[in-house]
């Protein structure tokens, strides 16, 4: 039944413009949701490709700057926004868009959905600014309507950490018509110079700590030294990237990796690619993986959070440790390189999986039916 026969408006609310998980899932959403039943408006916190690509879909999106969570100037902007655009609900994606919506949502009567895509805090963070994040954390999702997992790992260290947590779980969903091979349109391989002849592994993700750059690029040399003609492309952009290409070239690797920015053209990028590599500290639940799966790739990635939910080692994927994270990637890469018939198994599983649990679809009907139940004020099963 529907709450009202008016088109519901929904903000959706997210913390940058860049394109990164979040903001992919935030991308899906949109393109899928009920046009008949919800007029969606986007409103970021910078910024970047990701407004221009909302913009391209007709999508009404607009930028309030702040790079700060708790940003308590911005409130009062934020305030006058939703005000102006008559949002009846709004979905935070992330801890910074939560925590600079909330304040005016709850002085304007407005219910607020949020989606951890990732907790802010970590366990390798100082135990003062480590507990400041959970402080923050506890006091965004107890003033929620509904807040939504990505993952059971997700959920489960929220509880750990925040006693008097709940969630509901939904998983990210995939768009298979734009990840998949069929789809392609571009031979990224000849743009960027690198022979057919060349196993490809892709490292797409932002240069940061928690994405491991550095010790992609350790692992890759030890590998490539055992198993000649692979090469490396790193596509991304972030405060490691200086550190990373200096890496290379005190390695000697000027000729076996390819720096590239952040690029739009993701299904053309991870078609070029024979095994793809996510070697991260931790992740809520990696869109970039599950693009990557969507697209038939042979995957390796760290054994954890939400990651493990997804691929199971020697099945669908190969896992690794982050305690010897290099040393596990490398043997993993000269696995994968010097075993076809276990790449090709992988590509195969790894479709099965996105078919099975990961459908955007699927996806967005679950999150318009937590849509409909808070805005009846009907969200009891959500609190258990």
């Amino acid at each position: 039944m529907r709450p009202t026969t008016k088109k519901i408006k929904v903000l959706e609310s997210i913390r940058q413009g860049k394109i990164g998980g979040g903001e992919s899932h935030l991308l899906n959403l949109v393109e899928n949701l009920d046009r008949n039943r919800f007029d969606p408006v986007v409103l970021s916190f910078t910024d970047g490709p990701m407004i221009d690509r909302l913009k391209q879909m007709e999508v009404d999106a607009d930028v309030i700057y702040t790079e700060t969570p708790f940003d308590v100037r911005k409130w009062g902007a934020v305030k006058r926004y939703l005000k102006e655009k008559q949002v009846q609900l709004i979905h935070a994606h992330g801890t910074r868009a939560s925590s600079n919506v909330l304040w005016a949502a709850r002085s304007l009567g407005i219910p607020v959905v949020y989606t951890i895509h990732g907790w802010s805090f970590h366990p390798d963070q100082q135990p003062l600014l480590r507990k400041l994040r959970i402080a923050g954390e506890r006091y965004i999702t107890g003033r929620t309507a509904v807040n939504i997992s990505v993952s059971e790992a997700n959920k489960a260290s929220g509880k750990e950490n925040i006693p008097s947590f709940h969630s509901t779980l939904v998983n990210y969903g995939i768009d298979q018509k734009r990840f998949s091979p069929s789809a392609v349109t571009k031979d990224v391989r000849a743009e960027l110079g690198i022979g057919r002849e060349k196993l490809l592994v892709l490292f797409i993700a932002r240069f940061t700590l928690q994405k491991q750059p550095l010790a992609m690029i350790r692992g890759f040399r030890e590998a490539l030294q055992r198993v000649p003609g692979m090469h490396l492309l790193m596509v991304g952009d972030g405060e490691l990237k200086g550190e990373a290409i200096q890496l290379s070239r005190e390695l000697g690797l000027e000729k076996d990796i390819t720096f590239v920015t952040f690029r739009q053209d993701v299904p053309d990028v991870l078609a070029a690619a024979d095994i793809f590599v996510l070697p991260s500290l931790w992740e809520g639940l990696p869109i970039g993986l599950l693009e990557a799966m969507a697209m038939g790739k042979a995957i390796i990635a760290s054994d954890v959070d939400g990651t493990g939910e997804v691929l199971k080692n020697g099945v669908n994927g190969v896992l690794i440790r982050t305690a010897n994270l290099v040393e596990e990637l490398t043997a993993a890469l000269v696995r994968l390189a010097q075993d076809p018939e276990s790449r090709k198994k992988f590509q195969e599983r790894v479709v099965e999986t996105i078919n099975e649990k990961f459908n955007v679809i699927t996806m967005t009907r679950a999150i318009e039916t937590i849509y409909d139940d808070v805005l009846k004020g009907d969200v009891a099963r959500y609190k258990g």
